[in-house]
């Protein structure tokens, strides 16, 4: 398996795997469209990822909506990688056409193609899930047990009151493992889920090993600084080196699990190389819950500097309160651990935005956009 077509692979997750696995002797083919959202205008120009893999790679500009590029993409390839997709939880609730558009009509292409291909050359195709397909997730009842609570109250958020509850008792987050009920809270984690569930089932009737990653919230070095939509790290890290301050959503408690990019290629590449690995789902992650104060105070810490810290008491619809990832499954059958602590890799990558530019704190406009259409409140 020599030749490995990897979607969306000059964002963040996809430049690094394409790296590394050029490193170790694969052919890599890029099929991306360049967002502006995550590129820029002008992708050389603005662009590190993008930069890091054009000389490197042979690079197909195309979109996964369109037959025409999966068909070029596709030709002569071995694995398909496929995490070419529109991620964020607020910005889903609002774009879902376009969310639907990509995630799962842009799969249902691919699977289409190679279904009706049956002299294709892929041999395995490995996608990218996320662990919004959980929502809630799993927690521990006092008295029942482990349940699988549905969305928080709105009532109860706008009084104040963040906290989980089955039956109207408060419960405790437990560790989301690959048997924990699927039941995402937003447009995102829904999109996810039909995507994973289409590969899963589609590939083993044309002959193709299947193999799905539920990654937790995947950080470091070449994340997009100027996407307001996703990933807090940077979001945070743009807010304070404006010196504007960072705001926090909810009562600052809400909790995640930080995964550095390292170890996730790692974790993806296992996949690609692994038998062990065919026709099963892995979540991705540490297995350590960190509150998004402790993320504020650490980031605040490396920039030395000092900007004021605003628990809002604010939330977004469709967030989910905890989730975490239990590992036992990866360990066990790719023998997967993650290496780099939180505090290693939060210094990683502090010590990168440093390095990179000034940019535009975009935050507030997109708080603004969601305001306007009630899922921001």
């Amino acid at each position: 398996m020599q030749n490995i077509l990897i979607t969306g692979g000059a964002g963040f997750i996809g430049s690094n795997l394409a790296l590394r696995l050029r490193s170790k002797g694969y052919n890599i083919t890029v099929l991306d469209n360049l967002s502006p959202q995550i590129h820029g205008e002008y992708p050389l120009q603005t662009s590190p990822l993008f930069r890091n893999v054009i000389d490197k790679v042979h690079f197909i500009q195309g979109t996964v909506t369109s037959k025409a590029d999966w068909e070029k993409a596709l030709s002569g390839q071995d694995v398909v990688i496929h995490l070419a997709a529109e991620t964020g939880t607020g910005q889903s609730m609002y774009c879902i056409d376009q969310y639907t558009e990509v995630n799962i009509q842009g799969t249902a292409k691919m699977l289409e193609i190679l279904t009706n291909d049956r002299n294709h050359t892929i041999k395995k195709i490995i996608v990218a899930s996320s662990r919004s397909i959980y929502g809630e997730g799993k927690y521990e009842h006092p008295e029942i047990g482990v349940v699988y609570p549905d969305n928080r109250s709105e009532i109860d958020m706008l009084s104040g009151d963040f906290e989980v509850k089955y039956k109207g008792v408060k419960v405790e987050p437990l560790a989301t493992d690959e048997g924990s009920k699927i039941h995402p809270s937003s447009v995102y984690g829904i999109t996810k889920q039909v995507q994973e569930q289409l590969i899963m089932t589609v590939c083993p009737t044309i002959g193709i090993a299947p193999v799905a990653f539920r990654y937790q919230n995947v950080y470091g070095p070449g994340q997009s600084l100027s996407n307001p939509y996703t990933g807090i790290l940077s979001i945070f890290s743009t807010q304070i080196q404006n010196g504007n301050g960072i705001k926090i959503f909810e009562d600052g408690t809400e909790s995640r699990d930080f995964v550095f990019i390292d170890d996730v290629v790692s974790a993806t590449i296992l996949g690609l190389e692994k038998e062990e690995a065919n026709g099963e789902v892995f979540n991705v992650g540490t297995g350590v819950a960190i509150d998004v104060r402790r993320v504020a105070e650490m980031l605040i810490n490396k920039y030395n500097k000092q900007v004021a810290v605003d628990i809002t008491g604010n939330f977004r619809l469709g967030d989910i309160r905890h989730n975490f990832a239990d590992l036992t499954k990866i360990r066990t059958l790719l023998g997967f651990q993650p290496e780099v602590s939180f505090d290693e890799g939060i210094g990683m990558f502090t010590k990168w935005v440093l390095q990179q530019k000034l940019y535009e704190d975009h935050l507030g406009n997109a708080l603004e956009e969601m305001k306007k259409k009630g899922l921001y409140k």
